[in-house]
């Protein structure tokens, strides 16, 4: 099982476990120590963090490059990506294509608490 924390495009967020994401299908279900089996359409999100600890760190601040040398960037684009709310990420993707709507990226920094990120297309203002 993998840990996720679902951010909805309403801002609200859902952390807990799930084993049955797939950008194949519309949705997904996370486990959550309180409110149980959620359902989570991924219509309805900005993004899917997999994620090393469910509690993060908020005081951290991500490093927005990539360090020259990372092994990750093999075979992978560095992408900036700005969201409908206004966020940016710097991330690396390996087969990105504008077309798809859901694709995962890596966070640019190797120490981030997300170790991979499914972003929601309809979330996103531009890819560059």
């Amino acid at each position: 099982m993998d840990k996720v924390v679902a951010r909805y495009l309403d801002g609200r967020l859902v952390k807990g476990v799930s084993f049955d994401v797939s950008t194949a299908k519309p949705s997904c279900h996370v486990t959550t120590p309180d409110q149980g089996v959620v359902k989570v359409n991924l219509a309805d999100l900005k993004a899917l963090f997999f994620v090393k600890d469910l509690v993060g760190n908020p005081a951290y601040d991500e490093v927005k490059a990539v360090e020259p040398g990372d092994p990750r960037t093999r075979g992978a684009r560095k992408l900036e990506i700005r969201f409908r709310d206004g966020e940016v990420m710097v991330v690396l993707a390996a087969g990105y294509s504008d077309e798809r709507p859901y694709f995962f990226v890596v966070p640019a920094d190797p120490n981030a608490n997300a170790t991979r990120i499914l972003v929601n297309r309809a979330a996103v203002v531009w890819v560059k």
